[in-house]
């Protein structure tokens, strides 16, 4: 067997450069490139060999490491997942900070491969700037915290284990059903210390993404059961874009005649007009999508994890009778609910139930298109408030959705906005949208916006931020700014933390803790309070600038749209800073989300918001059968 003597590192990048994925027949490039920030963990390893091979293997350098992980999360999503970036940082606080952006990629099922520095193998200068240490173990770094929030990890204690550990790794990346964060933690002696590595590691290796078909047996079961049904309803998942599934399930809407309901991963599965399309579901969902599905016989989820926004706390789910129905490529998604668990490829499956004669009645097609058009009259509404003196939030996303177009993309992640677009966006491009909504994750905004545009360069990439997740990781204008990638930010501010801010005055809190403001007499005021201590004299608008980008400061819708002309010609990254109206939500229809609230109180607005919950819970179903 031939041999290179090469480091750990130098090993593991050739091995990077030369993995690729192919599915149904197109072939690609699995690592676009490293994302970094050096430090004495990784630069005399990793980023030695970054440099020597820099024509082979594309470096980034971020800002902050929690976003360089986004970025690749925004990159992978954007690609489907079948491609990514691999990030590496130094040991201690640069690894520690890659932790909730591992956390995220496993909760969404997001390929990113991390590779944090660690403590020296040998153990002879320990302990090192930066190790941790444990009384009762001499093996343990901040790493091990990687574990948990990994779907696969190792630590490479010896050279030749990069091997091994790397296919393992990169096994994992490219299974559809076992992907998110893995983790390869590197010990900075190692990283350096050179072995013989097989020439057979270091060729090219083309990874297959199958495509599963439903077991026929259980196939046909859900068949049984979909013929049987009168008021059938699909929910589309996330699944359903990654499989490039979406022409799939518009064949078999329009010949069988069942309505889509979609998850905030699976929103643009229809496109937002089709007659068929009753769009968001659940706790953030329209009044068209969970009024059939309080009353649906059976229910076809296809490529979701039915998370409680989703079921609205099981309760979207009304019918004493329903049954389930999941197609997923995981098995543990497909078994959820008591259901007939089609371990299959969405693609896949969809196509073979177009194959079989479902139909629902003309009667039933007919109140779900009545119901797609009163929700659109709906938007209309929403998106034309004429609020006042401050512009609503729905007036900007109105705003933000006209410009936006036919191909432009919205990335946004936590807050109030999430639940607002998943109700109002108008989506007519399955990869028009782009809402991290399964860790929901303040900060992922502009660094997964970064990732969006890199992976769709031909596309504009529209950014929709509060204030208070903007100022988690503002730093990433920067890395925006220096690789030349043009977003448009649309920051708005409310004042503080309005998402929760509402949830506390539902609950009788009155948005304690929520406000922005200055302490006053002890506290940090109330939103009831007729007076309150004036705001704080944050000038966000001016960081942006201060970070590189171009500022637009609008004060009405109609500037916003005047900014948003401007933004979208202009060279690099542009802001546009609005303050809106922290009050004038989006109503929740007809659904509910559970929030355990105390139990006893002295508290007159608790004590109400906890007699609503007790209530609220006897709506909730088991789903077992």
């Amino acid at each position: 067997m031939k041999t290179t003597r090469l480091t750990t590192a130098q090993a593991l990048i050739r091995f990077l450069s030369q993995q690729y994925v192919e599915r149904d027949g197109v072939e690609q490039r699995f690592f676009a490139g490293v994302f970094g920030i050096f430090g004495h963990g990784n630069v005399a390893g990793i980023g030695q060999a970054l440099f020597q091979y820099r024509d082979e293997m594309p470096y980034f350098q971020a800002r902050n490491e929690q976003a360089m992980v986004h970025i690749a999360c925004g990159y992978a999503r954007m690609k489907d997942r079948l491609s990514t970036f691999a990030c590496t940082s130094s040991i201690g606080p640069g690894a520690s900070n890659m932790l909730t952006g591992a956390a995220l990629a496993t909760i969404d099922r997001l390929p990113v491969l991390l590779l944090p520095g660690d403590v020296f193998a040998s153990r002879r200068p320990d302990p090192v700037l930066q190790q941790l240490e444990v009384p009762w173990r001499g093996d343990v770094s901040v790493n091990d915290a990687f574990q948990p929030l990994s779907r696969y990890w190792d630590r490479i204690t010896r050279p030749e284990q990069i091997v091994p550990a790397a296919l393992a790794a990169v096994r994992v990346l490219t299974s559809s059903a076992d992907t998110g964060a893995v983790t390869l933690s590197l010990p900075q002696d190692v990283q350096t210390e050179a072995f013989d590595v097989p020439e057979e590691f270091l060729a090219k290796r083309v990874w297959h993404i199958e495509r599963r078909f439903p077991d026929p047996a259980l196939l046909a079961r859900a068949v049984a059961l979909l013929k049987d049904a009168r008021r059938p309803l699909i929910v589309a998942g996330g699944g359903v874009i990654y499989s490039g599934a979406t022409g799939a399930l518009r064949g078999f809407v329009e010949k069988s005649g069942i309505p889509v309901a979609e998850t905030q991963a699976g929103k643009g599965s229809l496109p937002y007009d089709h007659p068929s399309a009753l769009g968001a579901i659940g706790a953030t969902g329209t009044f068209a999508a969970n009024r059939v599905a309080r009353q649906a016989d059976v229910v076809v989820g296809v490529g979701t994890r039915w998370t409680d926004f989703t079921t609205a706390s099981k309760t979207a789910f009304a019918n004493e009778r329903v049954r389930f129905v999941n197609v997923n490529v995981a098995e543990v998604d497909a078994g959820k609910h008591g259901a007939i668990a089609l371990v299959a490829d969405a693609r896949a499956a969809l196509e073979e139930l177009a194959l079989v004669p479902i139909s629902v009645s003309q009667d039933y097609r007919e109140e779900v298109a009545r119901l797609n058009r009163e929700w659109d009259t709906e938007v209309t509404r929403l998106y034309a408030l004429g609020n006042a003196p401050l512009p609503a939030q729905s007036e900007v996303i109105g705003a933000v959705n006209e410009a936006a177009g036919e191909r432009g993309v919205v990335v946004c992640a936590a807050g109030s906005m999430p639940g607002e677009l998943h109700k109002l966006w108008r989506a007519r491009d399955p990869k028009q949208y782009h809402v991290e909504y399964g860790y929901s994750c303040m900060g992922y905004e502009i660094p997964g916006g970064i990732g969006a545009a890199m992976a769709a360069p031909d596309r504009t990439v529209f950014v929709l931020v509060g204030d208070g997740s903007y100022l988690m990781l503002p730093s990433e204008i920067v890395t925006a700014v220096a690789e030349r990638v043009r977003l448009v930010i649309v920051l708005v501010d409310n004042r503080g933390f309005a998402s929760i801010g509402s949830l506390s005055r539902s609950l009788g809190l009155d948005g304690f803790g929520t406000l922005s403001r200055y302490r006053e007499d002890g506290t940090l005021g109330l939103d009831s309070e007729k007076h309150p201590a004036p705001v704080l004299p944050i000038d966000l608008a001016a960081n942006a600038e201060s970070l590189g980008a171009i500022v637009h400061r609008a004060r009405t819708v109609t500037e916003v749209r005047r900014a948003l002309a401007e933004a979208t010609t202009a060279d690099r990254t542009s802001v546009i800073y609005v303050e809106v109206d922290r009050y004038a939500g989006v109503p929740n229809y007809e659904s509910w989300w559970e929030v355990a609230t105390a139990e006893v109180s002295e508290d007159r607005g608790t004590q109400q918001a906890r007699a609503e919950y007790v209530k609220a819970k006897q709506r909730q179903r088991w789903h077992v059968s």
